[in-house]
């Protein structure tokens, strides 16, 4: 049976089909993670949830303890991670209600724990020219077919440090790099996956418009409204990428420390 990790808020684990069977409590050399891991079988495929911000969104993005998080995911056995995120919509065209499937990262964040080889198990330089793993990003497209729920194909997310939501200027510096979409919690996320060998993907909800794209004020009711208007697409498309991703990985992800570490 594949064992599949879901990195999202905990609205998800009300997936048709899917049957919840305990929750686990992990310890990890990190130290705690977000919550305890919702452990859940739907058909062939065992399924964990962590909601990232704890049960009741009581964690700040910049106080989330993502080593701890991968790490368990990393001790029960998860090979592959699947992470829903709010975003803000900086690219012309996005608008609220918007589904991307993230294939870059412009990494802002300053203050957090990045590695798991801070020096004491060696150093590690992983290969992060793809930051999302492409294998998982192919079964996520053919499920929005499957499930037919439109999705934004390709997209750089920029992550910050939160948690204040960013000024007008950032935001036009942010556009002028490339960037897409902006978050909170997609870095250090992204790389420690990498590093613990576990394909990752994300999938991004444009809840707003970002500071200065439209004359709005960001307010914080707006993005939650967003995040629960689109709750039933992405239970749909959670319940088809499920049956798309392949049980063998053919993917770099798996072999990521194979030549990195020194």
């Amino acid at each position: 049976m594949s064992r599949i990790g879901v990195i999202a808020g905990s609205g998800l684990y009300e997936i048709r089909g899917l049957t919840i069977k305990k929750n686990r409590t992990v310890t990890t050399p990190y130290g705690r993670p977000s919550e305890k891991y919702v452990i859940g079988e739907i058909d062939d495929t065992e399924i964990i949830f962590l909601p990232r911000h704890g049960k009741h969104h009581g964690i700040p993005p910049h106080m989330i303890n993502y080593r701890a998080n991968i790490w368990g995911f990393k001790k029960l056995g998860v090979k592959r991670i699947l992470s829903i995120s709010a975003v803000g919509g900086i690219r012309k065209g996005l608008k609220p209600g918007d589904i991307i499937i993230l294939d870059q990262v412009l990494d802002m964040t300053k203050n957090r724990q990045a590695t798991f080889f801070d020096g004491k198990d060696g150093v590690a330089h992983i290969d992060f020219t793809d930051p999302f793993c492409p294998e998982l990003g192919k079964a996520i497209k053919r499920a929005g077919v499957k499930s037919k729920v439109t999705l934004k194909k390709g997209g750089t997310y920029v992550a910050v440090e939160g948690p204040r939501l960013e000024s007008a200027s950032e935001i036009k510096s942010f556009r002028i790099l490339g960037g897409d979409v902006v978050g909170m919690t997609g870095m250090p996320e992204a790389s420690l996956a990498r590093e613990a060998e576990i394909c990752y993907a994300g999938v991004s909800v444009v809840a707003n418009y970002a500071a200065g794209i439209s004359r709005k004020k960001l307010t914080v009711a707006e993005v939650m409204e967003a995040m629960k208007g689109t709750t039933g697409n992405l239970k749909k498309l959670l319940k088809a990428v499920f049956t798309m991703i392949p049980d063998e990985r053919k993917c770099a992800c798996k072999d990521a420390l194979a030549e990195a570490k020194i």
